[in-house]
């Protein structure tokens, strides 16, 4: 299930991440300029705003009633772009059983038939292996190198662009992945 993200998430949320910190650190965005939030409340705040905006849709992801993860979608852009960039994270113990490949279906969807948008996009670090295969299982098709894309770590990082337009998946990206066989285990 995907849902806003609250400020009740709070304890969930943050037992979530001191628990995967090795699994996620090498994959977080930093900003060479900009500290980050200095608490959950700033940083859901923050969501918030963008959200109200038409920016970013921030959703939790929860299987079994449990928070598993985050998937944002930012950088939403209208004019004669329309298009969104999809980024998202879960716990290690859920990464491998269908999870993240069915959230991303899921507001990929919402982001063309509710939202309208022409394309969806997501970005990638060469060596993370895991979100990579995210993209392949749903077909995403890789659009090459962004050099020096985003800051992770402390210095600028590669990144591979995967995309999909919404005429490239005509009766759903959802639709299409349980016809492949895939959902959540």
């Amino acid at each position: 299930m995907l849902r806003p993200l609250r400020l009740r998430d709070r304890r969930e949320w943050e037992e979530l991440r001191r628990a995967n910190v090795a699994w996620l650190e090498r994959w977080e965005a930093t900003s060479p300029t900009a500290a980050p939030p200095s608490s959950f409340h700033e940083y859901v705040r923050a969501m918030d705003r963008q959200a109200r905006a038409g920016q970013a849709l921030p959703f939790v992801i929860e299987l079994g009633g449990e928070l598993v993860g985050q998937l944002t979608a930012s950088s939403i852009t209208r004019g004669s772009f329309h298009n969104a960039v999809i980024g998202y994270w879960v716990g290690e113990h859920v990464a491998g059983r269908g999870v993240t490949p069915t959230a991303v279906a899921m507001v990929c969807d919402y982001c063309w038939f509710e939202l309208g948008l022409h394309r969806v996009e997501i970005n990638i670090r060469p060596e993370n292996a895991a979100s990579r295969r995210v993209v392949e299982k749903l077909g995403f098709r890789d659009e090459g190198v962004r050099r020096r894309f985003l800051h992770i770590q402390g210095d600028w990082r590669d990144h591979r662009s995967y995309a999909l337009t919404a005429e490239e998946v005509p009766g759903g990206l959802l639709r299409r992945w349980h016809q492949a066989g895939g959902g959540v285990r």
